[in-house]
């Protein structure tokens, strides 16, 4: 499992973990019932605290993208496809809400985003 973190990005170690499993399991590249690295591996090939993995790890299991089975490690989630496609519609709705502040940032006015959705929508 390939997983970069930046020390110098503004947003905690343990999120960056998160986001890029939840991608990774989305897109397809982390199949169901997929072991994950144990925690202190991936601590140790992130050079990083166990104690953010675990973190990383807890947070995936409370959102249901991944279990734990206490001696055996953590796995990626079975059936959970209402889940995820839950998490894209997410992630869609909050680049959508992003590019509406840009357009509004630079002056348009909502008519015109509409407009521009609408032309883009035709594509």
């Amino acid at each position: 499992m390939n997983i970069i973190v930046s020390n110098s990005s503004m947003e905690p170690i343990y999120e960056q973990i998160i986001g890029q499993i939840k991608a990774m399991i989305m897109d397809g590249r982390l199949q169901e019932e997929t072991a994950l690295p144990s925690v202190r591996s991936l601590s140790k090939d992130l050079k990083i605290s166990a104690l953010t993995v675990k973190k990383a790890y807890d947070c995936l299991e409370e959102e249901g993208f991944i279990v734990t089975v206490h001696g055996k490690g953590s796995f990626v989630a079975r059936g959970n496809q209402n889940l995820l496609q839950e998490a894209k519609r997410k992630e869609v709705e909050e680049k959508l809400e992003l590019a509406v502040r840009e357009g509004r940032q630079c002056g348009m006015t909502d008519e015109e985003i509409r407009e521009l959705f609408a032309l883009v929508m035709e594509e």
